[in-house]
């Protein structure tokens, strides 16, 4: 497989997925692309791929067939969450909303929550919620509208909300594999990093135990514990999880690049570089190309780095064209990598005025600390460390921000704090607060101004 570069660009985000192969088919009644499915994934992906050439070939003979539009955007949908290509997305979409021109939704709740799912996936999380209120309309005595709808509410930063509908979830359908992970992730985003990890290894142990089990389920419970132990700086058990995760669904794009990243925290940069190259000519996704790229420039290969943020600028190019998917990832890269300060800016703000999470707080806080915007990043931080998330790179924006204000003591809190929580969060920004704690601790003992200076 090459290596991602303009050409791959051209095609378009929503078409990454021809990078990896894939061949042309026809469903209802016009061509679209599907991509292949991976050599190393065997039963459920090419049970699903079965399913999928079946299907397309019901709504090929009859295109108001929405039983089978239905489960042609569930197969999609599925797919896309075992490949991460996002043609599938697309395709997904596409099923849904054929489905529903064919009956409305009160005639076709199905596709209406297949609509829902694509709309999270699209990240258009408000439209998301208001279709999943809708779907909670139609059906007020079904489990999955509310986890429908907690979904969106998490990413709208409405947690309160979020925690009710997932309690609601739960009273309906009893503990699960969903609702036990819905509730680590509320746990992670509190700061209860261990409670998490608890909550994970339950949705594990149930995941183990549907019959039949599904590989990417287990998978994907691996990758969340290997998230939270990361999180909280034990390197040696997310490397375990990420690779019971690969044990459990070969080539998971989600572990490998975990895999990628701890092994960059683990100090092993040629082996990370290997990881990530390999994850990026799968899923070029902006911040794993930017984190090649810093890891290429720490090897010394600068040029190899260029090329890499480079390649992110491409992606910047073409992310009007596909929504806003990619919005935060970019603001981000910009942001720590000090290029266009105000576009990052703005990326942030236009993202946080309807995604008020505290992701969003912190992207705008970083932006807006590049852009200038001092004041505007203490409220902005504020925001975002409003639910004591234990998360080291919140912890350090929190530190370079009072740093620039002047408050030297916080900045030393907070950056300790971050390295603490995660020696190793991010292989640049990591070396920048330890630069950043060096500085200061020289400046209090008089050896420099006690006035924080900006660091590269």
């Amino acid at each position: 497989m090459h290596r991602p570069g303009a050409a791959f660009l051209a095609l378009g985000v929503v078409g990454l997925a021809l990078a990896a192969g894939g061949r042309w088919r026809l469903g209802s009644g016009r061509q679209g692309f599907r991509p292949s499915a991976p050599s190393s994934l065997r039963s459920e992906a090419e049970t699903a791929e079965l399913a999928i050439r079946f299907l397309e070939d019901r709504v090929k003979k009859d295109p108001k067939d929405f039983v089978a539009l239905n489960r042609l955007a569930g197969y999609y949908l599925q797919r896309m969450r075992e490949t991460g290509y996002l043609a599938y997305l697309q395709l997904a979409s596409r099923a849904a909303r054929t489905s529903l021109s064919v009956f409305p939704a009160e005639l076709n709740v199905g596709a209406l929550a297949a609509l829902v799912r694509v709309e999270h996936e699209s990240h258009d999380f408000a439209r998301a919620r208001d279709d999943a209120m809708r779907l909670l309309e139609l059906v007020p005595d079904e489990s999955y509208p509310y986890q429908l709808l907690g979904d969106a509410l998490v990413e709208l930063g409405a947690y309160d909300e979020a925690a009710s509908a997932f309690r609601e979830m739960t009273r309906r359908a009893g503990r699960s594999v969903n609702s036990e992970a819905r509730l680590a992730r509320l746990a992670v985003l509190h700061g209860e990093l261990e409670l998490a990890q608890r909550r994970y290894r339950e949705a594990l142990a149930l995941a183990a135990e549907l019959v039949p089990p599904s590989r990417e389920t287990v998978a994907w419970c691996h990758w969340q514990l290997g998230e939270s132990t990361f999180a909280a700086g034990d390197y040696d058990s997310a490397e375990r999880e990420y690779r019971s995760a690969l044990t459990s669904f070969p080539d998971y794009f989600r572990a490998l690049a975990s895999l990628a990243r701890v092994r960059a925290a683990q100090g092993d940069v040629s082996g990370a570089i290997d990881q990530y190259e390999r994850v990026v000519r799968m899923i070029p996704e902006p911040v794993l190309v930017s984190e090649l790229g810093d890891l290429y420039q720490l090897a010394g290969r600068a040029k190899e780095a260029a090329a890499q943020y480079e390649l992110c600028e491409r992606i910047g190019q073409l992310n009007a064209a596909s929504g806003t998917l990619y919005n935060r990832q970019l603001a981000l890269f910009y942001a720590d990598h000090d290029l266009k300060l105000e576009e990052a800016h703005r990326l942030a703000t236009d993202e946080y005025a309807v995604r008020r999470d505290v992701y969003g707080a912190d992207s705008v806080a970083w932006t807006a600390l590049k852009a200038g915007r001092v004041g505007e990043a203490q409220t902005a931080i504020g925001e975002a460390l409003r639910l004591g998330t234990r998360d080291a790179r919140l912890l350090y924006h929190a530190g370079m921000i009072s740093r620039a204000a002047g408050s030297v003591g916080a900045a030393r809190d907070y950056l300790n704090r971050a390295l603490t929580v995660n020696p190793q969060f991010d292989v640049r920004q990591a070396a920048i607060a330890r630069r950043a704690l060096a500085a200061d601790d020289m400046g209090s003992e008089g050896q420099l101004s006690k006035a924080p200076r900006p660091l590269d």
